[in-house]
């Protein structure tokens, strides 16, 4: 299995669930990596491997597709755990700030999504595991930047699992809620948030049950999200993030 940015607290928690027995890959950005090549380790990896990856360099991810598979073999079940949240209020008078979200949550994820997935279509065989959001269900004003960028991912993801119906290839779109961790340090947890552990726990059980295209976590957030659609937009410009 291989973690597309195995550096971030639920790539890292994924990645120690699906450990035991298994050859796990951990791509993230140039560091140490030594504590979390350890916890793969102590969860019972058979091997860990490290690569050097940059989300943004969307023409270099075929290549390191192919490093990867070289060296461990065929990927089975990769999980694309990279993403930044960005800041809002930066995002709203730069330009260059609100692409480069963009391109980094959405544009990226497309890209390799899209080269996994023509891998594994020739196997017919293998799980992607993409992280949407529950902030790109119906977009907030209060982080439209960040919330679009996984609306554009959602739905990209949406099609793509449509696309790989019926070819082996199976898609989880993971619609967490507020996620409680270093990437939301500072802001006040929302209603119904979770943890890296609780996120990770719940993927695992979809990836291993083989079930469903969409998950939402907690499960609750599915009916809300449903009623929000109807929430007039008055009321619903002034809803924090």
């Amino acid at each position: 299995m291989a973690v597309f940015g195995g550096r971030s607290e639920i790539g890292l928690a994924l990645a120690t669930r699906l450990a035991p027995g298994s050859a796990v890959v951990l791509a993230a950005r140039p560091g140490s990596m030594a504590e979390a090549v350890a916890a793969c380790q102590a969860a019972g990896a058979q091997r860990v491997e490290i690569f050097d990856f940059d989300a943004d360099d969307i023409a270099a991810q075929a290549d390191l597709v192919t490093a990867i598979e070289d060296r461990v073999g065929p990927i089975d079940v990769a999980v694309l755990a990279f993403g930044i949240l960005g800041d809002q209020a930066i995002a709203e008078r730069d330009s260059v700030a609100a692409a480069a979200l963009l391109h980094t949550d959405f544009i990226a994820q497309a890209g390799l999504l899209t080269v996994l997935a023509q891998r594994m279509r020739t196997r017919a065989a293998g799980t992607l595991v993409a992280f949407s959001s529950v902030a790109g269900q119906r977009v907030r004003r209060a982080n439209y930047v960040y919330g679009s960028a996984k609306a554009g991912l959602d739905g990209f993801a949406s099609g793509l699992a449509d696309a790989l119906h019926g070819s082996g290839v199976h898609l989880i779109i993971a619609r967490p809620g507020f996620v409680i961790g270093r990437m939301t340090a500072g802001l006040d947890p929302a209603p119904f948030s979770s943890t890296p552990d609780q996120v990770a726990d719940a993927v695992v059980r979809r990836v291993r049950s083989g079930r469903g295209v969409e998950l939402w976590i907690p499960w609750q957030l599915r009916v809300m999200f449903a009623v929000a659609r109807f929430v007039p937009r008055a009321l619903w410009r002034r809803m924090p993030r």
